[in-house]
């Protein structure tokens, strides 16, 4: 392993429908599963779905850029131009956005486009990307 990846493991409500929404609509392939769990391949990422409706719970806001971001969430850093497509596939799938796609601190150090959207159980879920990756930790 070159790089380390991150496993994270977070609760759903419905399998079947974590299954359409991580794998039929952001692509993930599927590894191991069972009749509570499911495991997904997130850009070499490993996310496990678990079946644990009484832990999927509304997601706290905080202000970040004037925008309300749900302060539990996960995501991806992903290239500017599959970012875009990324987002155009959720939009014309019918996915509604938290938050829209939008540069976030345009000018200034950090800039980025990022997007949020919920999966089925309430996750959310932020999709950004820097056009130049130096300021992904730029203060």
């Amino acid at each position: 392993m070159t790089r380390p990846r991150f496993h994270l493991a977070f609760p759903v409500d419905d399998l079947a429908a974590a299954r359409a929404f991580y794998g039929d609509l952001l692509g993930c392939n599927e590894g191991r599963s069972s009749d509570t769990w499911v495991d997904f391949d997130f850009h070499g990422h490993q996310i496990v779905a678990h079946l644990a409706p009484e832990e999927c719970a509304a997601v706290k806001a905080g202000a970040v850029d004037g925008k309300q971001v749900p302060v539990r969430h996960f995501g991806l850093l992903m290239d500017w131009s599959d970012w875009e497509a990324l987002a155009e596939r959720l939009e014309r799938a019918g996915t509604g956005f938290i938050i829209e796609p939008y540069v976030r601190f345009r000018g200034q150090a950090g800039e980025q486009g990022t997007f949020f959207v919920r999966d089925p159980a309430g996750n959310a879920l932020e999709f950004k990307t820097f056009r130049d990756e130096a300021q992904i930790f730029a203060r």
